[in-house]
């Protein structure tokens, strides 16, 4: 029974996270450790290697259907390799945690608080995006800045990138959603896989079984088929009112995680 509970929730959380481009970690980390099924290192590092294997595929088929002139690929290019150092660095850090004997018990505290921080902050910027005036930023040097940051947040948190990524990208990109999800599931893309190498580089893998590896990777690369097919037949306006949906499903189960961990 708990295989399958993982097994669904893998899917579908893939599934939505490829239609709104927050990665389906975002769903699958809290929704884990709030079932306190394996340790919050464990549903990390598992986590993260589920929605590497949906962007890969979900990247892959948006990009066949994307016209050219709505993928900038330099801003991308430099968004990744910010992702990249911010991967490396956001699971150092989550590492670091795990070495100290008063916070190791505490990182799922850890985690699930700074994501409820940063979903009811996209939250309120979703809701009141009307009434903001977004940018359109062009220096390389802060477009590194910026991919190195959200690739902090997507190691450390293991959930992929999130929906940080979007609000970030609607504000300093003026990125509408479909565009915003695109740019999205390439930063968890790069980011993902820099902290995967890093934790094998390093040892830090933690316990998991290798077929709920495989089986956790292949529900996502469904699932990210899945919200792809719909991705492309699904308005803005659908869209939006599924991401608002998540987040406040997402900050409920967050503050459900800091109350168990603590």
């Amino acid at each position: 029974m708990k295989l399958f509970v993982i097994l669904i929730v893998c899917f579908l959380s893939s599934a939505a996270g490829s239609i709104c481009g927050i990665g389906g970690g975002v769903i699958i980390k809290p929704v884990l450790d709030a079932a306190a099924i394996m340790e919050p290192a464990s549903v990390s590092f598992l986590s993260g290697c589920t929605v590497l294997s949906m962007s890969a595929v979900s990247l892959y088929k948006n990009l066949k259907h994307t016209n050219s002139g709505d993928f900038d690929k330099t801003t991308a290019s430099i968004l990744a390799l910010g992702s990249i150092a911010g991967g490396v660095l956001g699971k150092s850090a989550f590492q670091y945690i795990l070495r100290l004997p008063q916070l190791r018990h505490k990182a799922g505290a850890i985690q699930a608080a700074i994501l409820l921080l940063i979903t009811a902050g996209t939250l309120a910027y979703e809701l009141n995006k009307e009434k903001i005036t977004t940018k359109n930023i062009t220096n390389k040097s802060a477009i590194l800045f910026t991919g190195c940051t959200l690739g902090i947040l997507s190691a450390f948190l293991g959930i992929g990138g999130g929906p940080v990524n979007l609000i970030v990208l609607f504000y300093l990109f003026s990125m509408k959603t479909m565009e915003a999800a695109l740019y999205s599931i390439y930063i968890i893309l790069f980011s993902q896989t820099a902290s995967l190498i890093f934790s094998i580089s390093a040892g830090n893998i933690p316990p998991f079984s290798a077929r709920l590896l495989v089986l956790m990777s292949g529900c996502g690369i469904l699932g990210g088929l899945a919200g792809t097919a719909v991705h492309k037949k699904t308005s803005h306006k659908t869209v939006d009112k599924l991401f608002t949906g998540l987040m406040e499903l997402m900050i409920l189960i967050s503050i459900y995680n800091i109350y168990r961990y603590i």
